[in-house]
């Protein structure tokens, strides 16, 4: 592999290049009066407010499957219960 190919150029270049852009956003982002604590503890919020979500969200359904279950395994539990006692009583008049 060729290091032109790897970092987009020579690599004294492109960390020039680096430099340069990494200045000027710095001092748009300080215009802006944004600091780098920020931004972390922004990102950090964010994964925080996604892992949150996801976990909020299964935890809803395990309270709507909760809700459900105790309509729907007692009538399947009577249903398999009355089918059951039917079949004894059809295998007896055999």
């Amino acid at each position: 592999m060729d290091k032109d190919r790897i970092f987009g150029g020579s690599p004294l270049a492109v960390a020039l290049r680096l430099v340069v852009v990494s200045i000027i956003v710095g001092i748009i982002l300080s215009a802006l009066d944004i600091h780098p604590t920020e931004i972390v503890r922004s990102l950090r919020l964010l994964i925080q407010r996604i892992y949150d979500l996801g976990f909020g969200a299964l935890e809803g359904l395990f309270n709507y499957f909760l809700l459900g279950a105790v309509i729907v395994i007692p009538i399947w539990l009577l249903t398999r219960l009355v089918s059951t006692l039917r079949r004894r009583n059809d295998d007896r008049r055999s």
